[in-house]
C-alpha cells in the first residue's frame, strides 16, 4: 500500500489542502488536490494543485511568478485534510494580490476586508481571466 492510499479521496479524487505559512502560521489559501498533485508537491517540494473550474493540474505561481515551496505535508486525523507548511514566494498567495485568501472578516453581520492588496492583479497575471 502507497502513501497515497492513506489518503480519504471524495467521490472526485480530491481531497481538501490548506497552505499555511511554515514561519507565521497564518493560513494563506484553501485548495483542492488529486493524487497526481499530491505526488507531484511531494517529489518536487512545489505546491501543485488541481483546480475544479479549469479541471486540471497546477502548480501554483506557474502564472504569478508566487511558488510556494513546500517545508512539511501533513494529512489530518481522519485523512481528508492535507496541511502544506510552505514559503510563500513574493508573499502573495491570494489571486486578488494580498498575502492570504482568509482577508474577510465578519463584523457585526456584514464582512470586512482586513487585509491590503499588496499588488495589483492585473500587474500579476497575464492572460485575462487567469490565476492560480
Amino acid at each position: 500500500m502507497s502513501w497515497l492510499d492513506e489518503v480519504r479521496w471524495d467521490e472526485k479524487g480530491l481531497v481538501t489542502a490548506i497552505a499555511q505559512d511554515a514561519k507565521t502560521q497564518r493560513v494563506l489559501m484553501v485548495a483542492y488536490m488529486n493524487q497526481a498533485s499530491l505526488a507531484l508537491t511531494a517529489e518536487t517540494r512545489i505546491a501543485h494543485y488541481f483546480s475544479r473550474s479549469r479541471q486540471k493540474l497546477w502548480k501554483k505561481g506557474e502564472e504569478s511568478g508566487h511558488l510556494q515551496t513546500v517545508s512539511e505535508i501533513r494529512l489530518d486525523c481522519d485523512g481528508d485534510v492535507i496541511v502544506l507548511q510552505i514559503t510563500q514566494a513574493g508573499g502573495i498567495a491570494c489571486h486578488t494580490g494580498r498575502e492570504s485568501c482568509l482577508f474577510r472578516k465578519l463584523v457585526d453581520g456584514a464582512w470586512v476586508v482586513t487585509d491590503p492588496v499588496l499588488k495589483d492583479p492585473t500587474a500579476i497575471y497575464t492572460a485575462a481571466g487567469q490565476h492560480d
